[in-house]
C-alpha cells in the first residue's frame, strides 16, 4: 500500500559515476581516453582557444561606436518624382509603392524637395523637409503628417 506517498512514484536516473573499476563501465580512464591535457583534473583549454593558433576573436576588427536600435529607416522620395501622379490626387505608401518609388509599405516615408513640381496632390508622409513643403503647398497641394 502506497497511497499515503505524495508524489507518484516514478523512476529517476542516476547519476553517471566514474573512476570506480571497470565493473562500472567507466573505470580505468573514466572515458577520458589516454593522457593529455583534457584528461587531467582541471585539464582542458579556454574558450576560443586554438591549439596557439592567431583565435578568430583577435583577428576580427574591433569594434568601434555602437548601432543605434531605436533609429529609424525611412523610404526617401523627392518632390521631383510625384509628378507621375495625376491632378488632386491622393499620395500615401500604398499609391507610392504602386508607382515603383518605394520598395516597402512598411518603413516610414520622407518627402525631400528635390525637383519640381507643379500639380495639386494630397501628399501623406511620416516626415517632410522644409522646401518639400514649400513646392508642394506653392502648387496648391496639402500635406499631412502621419505616425
Amino acid at each position: 500500500m502506497r497511497q499515503h506517498l505524495l508524489k507518484p512514484d516514478i523512476g529517476k536516473k542516476s547519476r553517471k559515476r566514474v573512476g570506480r573499476g571497470n565493473g562500472s563501465g567507466s573505470g580505468n580512464y573514466s572515458g577520458k581516453g589516454m593522457k593529455g591535457q583534457k584528461s587531467r583534473s582541471g585539464g582542458g583549454v579556454r574558450l576560443g582557444f586554438e591549439g596557439g593558433q592567431l583565435a578568430l576573436i583577435k583577428k576580427l576588427p574591433k569594434m568601434r561606436g555602437f548601432t543605434n536600435i531605436f533609429k529609424i529607416k525611412y523610404s526617401i522620395v523627392n518632390v521631383g518624382a510625384l509628378s507621375l501622379f495625376s491632378e488632386g490626387s491622393v499620395i500615401d505608401s500604398k499609391s507610392l509603392f504602386d508607382k515603383g518609388l518605394i520598395n516597402n509599405t512598411k518603413t516610414a516615408i520622407k518627402i525631400l524637395g528635390d525637383g519640381d513640381i507643379t500639380q495639386s496632390l494630397d501628399v501623406r508622409a511620416n516626415k517632410f523637409s522644409k522646401s518639400a513643403v514649400d513646392k508642394i503647398e506653392s502648387a496648391g497641394g496639402t500635406i499631412k503628417e502621419i505616425d
